[in-house]
């Protein structure tokens, strides 16, 4: 067998929260990276890496981004913070269609393997009172289900397809993502810094499950190794209420939890009128309609699948989050220190 090492791995949305870290773990490899990435390259610089400009949308850019590769793993992806007409068009042209682009190019070259990062999402809630693994059927509902479900959904028939054509490719479904190098930062991440900040007017009493980033990248390394073609593989740590992760945020940092910690069916009601306020200051809140539509659902997570083939081993979330706060107030000193500013919730979508 040929020495992986020697190999090329592509990596699109590498300037991603999920990106950057598995280049990272290629590079602590000694894996040779080439890193599709648009114009914010932040999060990948001083590393040893060939990067390339390119789009998912453009055929002819993935063509000549899979030259010479030997795996692509394929994290480009648009996560929303709403569901406007737009958004739902970019959902689409992006997660669809982006990833219709990625496995044809594949396909058309000498490429060995595929590793696909999906999402939870991508499998139905329903029924909500069974766990959910990897049998799970797709989210079409959108009465239970957002736009960003089903185009997730439909990146992964895409994926299948290719698959039944010839192509060797694996599919990881992480859950809520929490961890270091989170430079943008994601929506897990802005929580936490709103949190260390008292800046977060309230919680809702419920929960997620959690997955630290660092262990989403060596799983998607271990599904490269171990993982079963056309085969999915569902990524969760724990689960863990949103109050407890605000009480390891004030055991990092000394600040108090928001003291309202709203049930879900207030957290419904009031939403709208939270999503209104946030169109007229321009600030993303991240508790919507369509994220309260997620945390409703309470649905267990099997991940013996995962464990038992890829050798999947997360680490205890409070030491995530611990590590998560300490690395984003580094980040904002940083950022301190370049602009003058640390405000991180600007009203964006995040296209990793």
């Amino acid at each position: 067998m040929s020495d992986p090492n020697n190999k090329l791995a592509l990596v699109t949305g590498a300037s991603g929260f999920v990106g950057n870290n598995v280049v990272r773990q290629l590079l602590a490899a000694g894996r040779r990276v080439r890193a599709l990435a648009g114009s914010n390259r932040l999060s990948l610089r001083g590393l040893d890496i060939e990067i390339v400009e390119a789009d998912v949308r453009c055929v002819a850019d993935l063509e000549r981004a899979v030259q010479d590769v030997d795996v692509v793993y394929h994290l480009a992806g648009l996560v929303p913070l709403d569901s406007s007409p737009k958004t739902q068009t970019l959902l689409h042209e992006i997660n669809v269609v982006g990833t219709k682009n990625v496995v044809q190019s594949c396909l058309k070259s000498d490429v060995r393997r595929l590793v696909h990062c999906s999402s939870i999402h991508a499998l139905s809630h329903l029924p909500g009172d069974q766990p959910i693994d990897e049998t799970r059927g797709p989210a079409k509902d959108l009465r239970y289900h957002r736009p960003y479900d089903l185009s997730k959904a439909c990146g992964e028939t895409e994926v299948l397809t290719a698959v039944e054509n010839g192509l060797d490719a694996v599919i990881i479904n992480p859950v809520g993502i929490l961890g270091p190098n989170d430079f943008r930062p994601s929506p897990s991440g802005l929580m936490l810094w709103q949190l260390a900040n008292r800046q977060l007017p309230g919680l809702v009493q419920t929960g997620y499950h959690w997955i630290d980033v660092r262990d989403v990248a060596q799983a998607a390394l271990l599904a490269e190794e171990h993982g079963r073609t056309g085969e999915r593989y569902i990524l969760s740590g724990e689960f863990v209420s949103f109050y407890q992760l605000a009480q390891w945020v004030y055991e990092e940092t000394g600040a108090r939890p928001p003291l309202l910690n709203a049930p879900v069916w207030l957290a419904r009601g009031i939403a709208p009128f939270v999503a209104w306020f946030s169109r007229l200051t321009g600030v993303s809140p991240l508790f919507t309609p369509d994220t309260i539509k997620v945390v409703a659902f309470q649905n267990d997570v099997q991940t013996s699948k995962a464990r038992d083939e890829l050798g999947l081993q997360p680490r205890p979330m409070e030491t995530a989050v611990k590590e998560s706060v300490r690395w984003l107030q580094k980040l904002m000193r940083e950022r301190r220190k370049e602009t003058g500013s640390t405000h991180p919730n600007a009203k964006r979508n995040i296209y990793e």
